[in-house]
């Protein structure tokens, strides 16, 4: 069995780098059995490796994809989640349309559903908005609309390898530990980056991987949690965050209730039977005041986080402004009208 593998299963000491390394080229070229990438992604799924072996994955992935423009997105921002969690309507990517109204530079990476029945990327689908295909894609839309989604182009193409390796098995079964770092793993050099966690046992993991990132990219990290187990923050319940520039860490209680937001509960949250009209409706001003205010505290989140203000209350104002006078839902039209210039 590989030396990764086995120490990832025998948990008694860490992965080296090199052996992420010998991994993903074993992968490649195919003398990785299935059986191997079967384990590899069981004990993932299980438990999160350690701070060493964590930032050496992350590290030998880094290393192996072609680098992305240098300063092309350093005024853009990213809101992101785990998955899991409650359902609910598509709230991240409401709140990144709502940024964007703003006039916060906004790029979204997502994916397609894991355990939801709407990924952001079928939402998207549904919506008839496409994803962009390559940086230069991504970053003509960004300039023309202040707003854009990134496609499969900005994962490592090892993930794509390690589905493969494991059919007829389900991915998605098995791929959770993916699922939860996507967030890290998609490579969007943005200036910060909102995440959400939905599972609390993650956050270790994710704390590591945050801090790790913010060192190595000079992006700031947010990770959010709460007790509700959303992987947004929640417009009715305190927030916990967590914020990782290089060199530096905090933590801090974000109270809606203390910014004056109306109160609700997930149930207000939920996607009803039409999500898409839902979520139109949701960009409209008409959706229901819990899920508006969730979506309003998110996207001031991102306009804090890309330091395009400090004062939370003047954000939440500015997003409300975006629901109430149109521009969010103009902003959905423009991008349904939009198609990527050709990679």
């Amino acid at each position: 069995m590989h030396p990764a593998v086995t120490a990832l299963l025998t948990r008694d000491r860490p992965v080296e780098p090199h052996e992420w390394r010998s991994l993903w080229e074993g992968l490649r070229d195919g003398t990785l059995r299935r059986g191997e990438s079967v384990a590899l992604l069981a004990s993932l799924a299980t438990r999160m490796p350690c701070r060493t072996g964590l930032t050496g994955l992350l590290d030998s992935l880094a290393e192996r994809r072609p680098q992305p423009p240098s300063g092309a997105f350093r005024d853009a921002v990213n809101i992101v989640g785990t998955g899991g969690g409650p359902r609910t309507l598509n709230l991240s990517t409401a709140a990144a349309f709502v940024a964007a109204a703003m006039g916060v530079r906004v790029v979204k990476t997502g994916s397609r559903a894991h355990t939801s029945a709407l990924g952001s990327h079928d939402l998207l689908d549904r919506l008839g908005i496409a994803t962009t295909t390559s940086y230069d894609q991504t970053l003509d839309t960004l300039d023309r609309c202040g707003l854009a989604f990134p496609g499969a182009f900005v994962y490592p193409e090892e993930i794509v390898w390690l589905a493969r390796s494991v059919l007829p098995m389900d991915f998605r079964r098995l791929g959770r530990f993916v699922n939860a770092m996507g967030p890290f793993l998609a490579d969007m050099p943005v200036a910060a980056q909102l995440t959400g966690v939905s599972d609390p046992r993650l956050h270790t993991g994710l704390r590591h991987a945050a801090a790790h990132t913010a060192h190595r990219t000079g992006r700031t990290v947010w990770l959010c949690g709460n007790d509700a187990g959303a992987d947004e923050l929640l417009g009715f319940a305190p927030n916990r965050l967590h914020t990782f520039a290089k060199g530096s860490e905090d933590a801090f209680t974000l109270d809606p209730a203390a910014l004056g937001l109306r109160g609700g509960g997930l149930a207000d949250l939920r996607p009803g039977p039409d999500p898409v009209a839902g979520f139109r409706a949701l960009l409209a001003g008409d959706g229901h005041p819990a899920a508006e205010d969730t979506v309003c505290l998110n996207a001031a989140a991102l306009a804090v986080a890309a330091h395009a203000t400090g004062d939370w209350p003047e954000a939440l104002r500015a997003a409300r402004s975006a629901l109430r006078d149109g521009a969010a839902l103009a902003l959905l039209g423009r991008l349904c009208a939009t198609a990527p210039a050709p990679a």
